[in-house]
């Protein structure tokens, strides 16, 4: 009984860590599209409304993961985090500072979603005001991984990381030199 018990433990310990990593890859992934989004690249296969559609769906399919990586980590009897501190900074005992600043992130990405999904109804300059959030969210949730996640000293996790982090400073210094003026690139 205690074995099963470990070894669920276990299992949903390395799931959660899985799933943040995976979260971690995703969420870069978005801030990429939307950095580069206002450059208006496109190409005859992938037309701008792909990319927002893109967009659009990696968003959603990252705050998936994240409830997940949340609630699986919640569930783990190997650390106490109450479900609270999955979207309240405060109350868990395991890397209290760390696991706050992912609830930060993640209410801040609800906020992008919730506001996106209501667009029309809010005008354009609130919507676009909320959705610089995340550009706050995306560094404060590499932070959480890099101070909660228990492999984030590890080789293979910290080159995933800095990977995700050039990747993401590339992105903006590309969209800063070129200005949003509209671009067309022939692929």
């Amino acid at each position: 009984m205690i074995l099963a018990a470990t070894n669920a433990s276990t299992w949903l310990w390395y799931f959660g860590r899985a799933t943040g990593l995976v979260a971690l890859l995703l969420l870069s992934l978005v801030v990429v599209l939307g950095v580069l989004g206002p450059l208006r690249v496109t190409s005859p296969a992938w037309p701008r409304f792909a990319i927002r559609t893109v967009h659009r769906d990696v968003s959603l399919m990252t705050l998936l993961v994240i409830a997940v990586h949340a609630a699986v980590l919640v569930l783990d009897t190997y650390v106490s985090i109450p479900i609270t501190a999955a979207v309240l900074p405060w109350g868990s005992s395991y890397a209290p500072f760390w696991t706050a600043l992912g609830a930060v992130a993640f209410d801040l990405l609800i906020a992008i979603v919730i506001t996106s999904l209501v667009r029309r109804r809010l005008g354009y300059r609130v919507w676009r005001s909320v959705h610089w959030l995340a550009y706050a969210s995306w560094p404060i949730a590499v932070a959480h991984g890099l101070g909660a996640g228990t492999d984030s000293g590890s080789p293979w996790v910290l080159g995933l990381t800095i990977a995700c982090i050039a990747t993401v400073l590339t992105a903006i210094v590309l969209r800063m030199r070129s200005g949003t003026a509209a671009k067309t690139l022939e692929v």
